[in-house]
């Protein structure tokens, strides 16, 4: 696993060797242009970028830049600031995971084998952000819900599954359908099953694709 790291802060970076896998290998560049050329001329799996609070909103377009072209490398994204826009920005355009500058090897491990199974990290609230944004982006769904797989849910599944594509959360949806979110918890698990997906993300775009 060889992992580009975009870091100018020492504290951080010797931070990331100590919690990135033991197989990992970390090669450091301190500037866009450096990291452009590093990822022109040399192979890596793995693009790791400290956003530390210094032009904060235009290194966030770099980093989009970077995701535009070379789309093949996993990125994930260590902001110093917690902006939500920012992060559903970058996930929006294919930045596949964003996550604390100082984050536990245990945590870092599980955000790495999410992303490497093609899911995105970025905690619930900027998940639910990315559906919402998606959903307002959409055509207006009609009376009939039907997409890809649609037929192997129950009427409730698919319910549950419109509900979740409008960007509503399992209270919300609890709610709605007048039933604890225990339940909505039950039916998303069957739905992930029957269509062979991991999260509500991948559902809501599924379901607003028709």
């Amino acid at each position: 696993m060889k992992v580009l790291c975009w870091n100018a802060n020492g504290s951080v970076f010797e931070h990331w060797k100590k919690v990135v896998p033991s197989e990992a290998s970390l090669v450091q560049t301190r500037g866009y242009e450096e990291t452009l050329n590093r990822l022109e001329h040399d192979s890596f799996d793995y693009c790791f970028v400290y956003l530390d609070n210094d032009a904060f909103s235009e290194k966030v377009e770099l980093v989009v830049q970077i995701r535009e072209h070379y789309p093949n490398v996993k990125m994930v994204a260590f902001p110093y600031l917690r902006s939500q826009s920012a992060g559903v920005r970058m996930l929006s355009m294919g930045v596949n995971a964003q996550c604390s500058p100082y984050i536990a090897k245990e945590q870092l491990g599980l955000v790495l084998s999410v992303v490497d199974s093609g899911e995105i990290w970025g905690g619930k609230e900027l998940i639910q952000q990315l559906i919402q944004n998606s959903s307002q982006n959409t055509a207006a769904h009609s009376d009939v819900l039907s997409f890809e797989g649609s037929e192997l849910l129950s009427e409730r599944e698919l319910a549950v599954a419109d509900k979740v594509a409008k960007g509503l959360s399992n209270k919300e949806i609890a709610r709605h359908l007048d039933v604890t979110e225990r339940t909505i918890k039950a039916h998303l698990t069957a739905i992930f099953k029957k269509l062979q997906i991991k999260d509500r993300l991948s559902l809501a775009l599924l379901v607003q694709r028709g």
